[in-house]
């Protein structure tokens, strides 16, 4: 199994939140899943915009993407497949996880989701895990990205070495 990280990023303001989000665009595709996990207020949506938001802009399509708080799914149009952004916050069951047509999005999509904890066994495999935890300063937000699939390894590389960069910290968790 692999398992060389989780890598901590330190980013001390929301621009550099949406910096890091049009960075790893690029790098998504079909069947990617990333696992968006933290408290309210994390900054968790924020990040799901600006990377639907670049990935979108690579097609040049710019529309509203608002949060799925009450829709529970919202669906884009992206350079090589759909971009599903999900938040299961008012779920409570796994069977409304399997209406919203989830299992099918993680073979053919871009899925990003907001409390992954409410899908339970229906998580996917090799999905991307990222904890954001807000800081003292308000501003601040901290990144933990965990992985357990080698698909990871082109994202997560590059990440390690932004320590000592003043745009972000980042540093491998050993």
């Amino acid at each position: 199994m692999f398992q060389r990280y989780p890598v901590t990023l330190v980013l001390p303001s929301p621009d550099e939140t949406t910096r890091l989000a049009a960075e790893i665009a690029p790098l998504l595709r079909p069947g990617d899943t990333l696992l968006l996990e933290g408290p309210i207020g994390a900054g968790k949506t924020h990040f799901a915009r600006a990377l639907i938001g670049a990935l979108q802009a690579a097609i040049g399509k710019a529309e509203d993407i608002p949060s799925p708080t009450f829709t529970l799914v919202q669906v884009y149009e992206g350079p090589a497949c759909d971009i599903w952004h999900a938040d299961l916050y008012r779920l409570n069951d796994i069977m409304e996880v399997a209406e919203l047509g989830l299992e099918d999005a993680f073979l053919e999509s871009v899925c990003l989701v907001e409390w992954p904890d409410r899908l339970g066994a229906l998580t996917p495999e090799g999905a991307l895990r990222i904890a954001f935890m807000p800081d003292q300063d308000p501003q601040t937000r901290i990144l933990t990205f965990n992985a357990d699939s080698p698909r990871w390894t082109e994202l997560l590389e590059p990440l390690s070495r932004h320590a000592g960069q003043p745009a972000a910290a980042a540093r491998p968790d050993v």
